[in-house]
């Protein structure tokens, strides 16, 4: 594993952890809101040794990308920002998008005039979502404003939100989400502002942004995936139905036992589709 960044304007830089040979395919890994690259468990190191050249991003405003100081992070910031990295690339590379990940591969690939990838692997997400569910991501992201005492603490925060995922007994993948200020507590390593732009979007806007996500998937030309948690709260199967009801050519997979956050939850059922899904397109 390498850690490399790429710059996306003048000391603005995309950080990202990548496995593999650079010769090889490439494939893309963007986390969900309030996530890091470090939240795909061992999605890239397997890849890699399948014959990937497997890229985990953080988005600006996550991890040790840079945050925008203006606040702009908007889906088309986000897009622009995988434009960017893919242009300094030596190939298509499939995106794999969890979530605002999904959303961003989405709306990168969908609103192209020519296809900036060559296959997409959406991670339970779709242009319309369960409210209920986002509701919870967002209280989930609100809450401790003021940090832990302890990366304990932060577990055990982390095992309330997510009551059906095994305790692990390791800490060291959550630290990586946490990042230790001088007033000598843990807080989440993403920018504040970027959830109240989210928070700020009008019933109205969620509409329009549905119907825009929509006519950016109908327009999808490349090989799609979506693969929903058999347990999640954002894409139930109402969602899902009325999605490949609406976009035929999208394949669907169904991991059983998993949430919202597939692959943290079922990284090894996950993963196995990713690789299956991706042996096809290639």
């Amino acid at each position: 594993m390498q850690t490399i960044q790429f710059e996306i304007y003048p000391n603005f830089f995309i950080v990202a952890d990548a496995y593999g040979n650079p010769e090889n395919k490439t494939v893309l890994l963007l986390h969900g809101g309030g996530q890091t690259r470090h939240s795909w468990g061992d999605t890239a190191k397997i890849l890699s040794e399948n014959g990937y050249y497997t890229i985990a991003l953080d988005a600006r405003g996550h991890g040790d990308s840079s945050w925008s100081e203006t606040g702009e992070y908007l889906i088309e910031d986000l897009g622009n920002d995988i434009k960017a990295v893919i242009k300094q690339l030596k190939q298509k590379p499939a995106l794999v998008g969890a979530s605002m990940g999904g959303l961003t591969s989405l709306i990168a690939e969908g609103e192209s005039e020519e296809s900036i990838s060559s296959a997409i692997v959406l991670v339970d997400i779709a242009p319309k979502t369960e409210q209920k569910g986002i509701e919870r991501i967002f209280a989930f992201m609100s809450s401790n404003k003021h940090g832990f005492a302890s990366i304990e603490e932060a577990a055990e925060a982390v095992s309330v939100y997510l009551p059906n995922r095994t305790k692990p007994q390791n800490h060291s993948r959550l630290e990586k989400n946490l990042r230790l200020r001088a007033d000598g507590r843990y807080y989440w390593h993403w920018d504040m502002k970027m959830l109240e732009l989210w928070k700020s979007i009008t019933p109205d806007q969620q509409i329009k942004n549905e119907t825009r996500m929509y006519d950016a998937a109908k327009n999808l030309k490349v090989p799609t995936m979506i693969v929903r948690g058999g347990m999640s709260d954002v894409v139930s199967d109402k969602v899902m139905a009325e999605f490949l009801d609406e976009v035929p050519h999208v394949r669907s997979v169904n991991v059983s036992g998993a949430g919202h956050m597939v692959a943290g939850d079922s990284n090894h059922a996950f993963t196995n589709a990713v690789l299956e899904f991706l042996k096809e397109v290639y």
